[in-house]
């Protein structure tokens, strides 16, 4: 869930799962300040990417507004979601949403503030997140600090920001997929191996962008 930054989303009442066993379920969403559904569009874009990693993936949806991003998830075959909402009253509706699919049962939604509840759970319990913050809210320097440890070795990482966001990350982690649109930018990174070594090599336009090398593995992911 962002704040408002464009009328190029999915409307209130308009988004629903597009692939996977809940494919065409409605979502019910709300007609709330700050609630931004990521676009069909966007999303398909998205689930290509993932589906390889997505089988019995644990999945947290930090920002989750009308859920469509954990819920497309376990649609696709993820095997658990936490829905994180801090807004009482998305919470109660995205608690309605799950309790009428069937299989629901695998997403656990929470009312909570994002970083606080980061800050009480366990490292390494998830897979895979998704983190769709408020545009302006210090994602790189607030949340993914405090994000990271929960992640999985190999996990993964999806993040919308505005258009012309293009801020690195920490060293931890590498981009592995990104795309843009009018509204959004959206990228999808990769948990760098702990046994890999980063370097620096020059991008076409002279600025230093960050390179891996790893040892061999068995995960070649997406």
């Amino acid at each position: 869930m962002n704040r408002p930054h464009s009328t190029g989303r999915a409307t209130p009442g308009k988004v629903r799962i597009i692939g996977g066993r809940w494919r065409g379920t409605r979502l019910d969403v709300a007609d709330a300040p700050g609630l931004r559904p990521t676009s069909d569009r966007v999303r398909e874009t998205l689930f290509n990417w993932l589906q390889p990693v997505l089988p019995g993936a644990r999945v947290l949806d930090l920002f989750a507004g009308s859920g469509a991003l954990g819920l497309e998830a376990l649609s696709r075959g993820a095997a658990a979601a936490v829905l994180v909402e801090r807004d009482a009253k998305l919470a109660a509706s995205l608690r309605a949403t799950v309790a009428r699919l069937q299989g629901g049962e695998a997403a656990g939604v929470v009312q909570a503030d994002a970083m606080a509840w980061l800050h009480g759970q366990p490292d390494g319990g998830f897979d895979l997140a998704f983190v769709d913050p408020p545009f302006d809210s210090n994602f790189w320097g607030g949340v993914l600090p405090a994000l990271t440890p929960k992640l999985s070795a190999a996990g993964w990482l999806y993040v919308e920001s505005a258009p012309e966001a293009a801020a690195a990350p920490p060293p931890e982690w590498a981009l592995h997929r990104e795309g843009r649109t009018r509204e959004v930018r959206y990228a999808l990174y990769r948990r760098r191996p702990a046994d890999a070594t980063v370097t620096l090599a020059p991008d076409p336009a002279g600025a230093p962008t960050p390179t891996t090398s790893e040892r061999p593995a068995n995960d070649r992911g997406p």
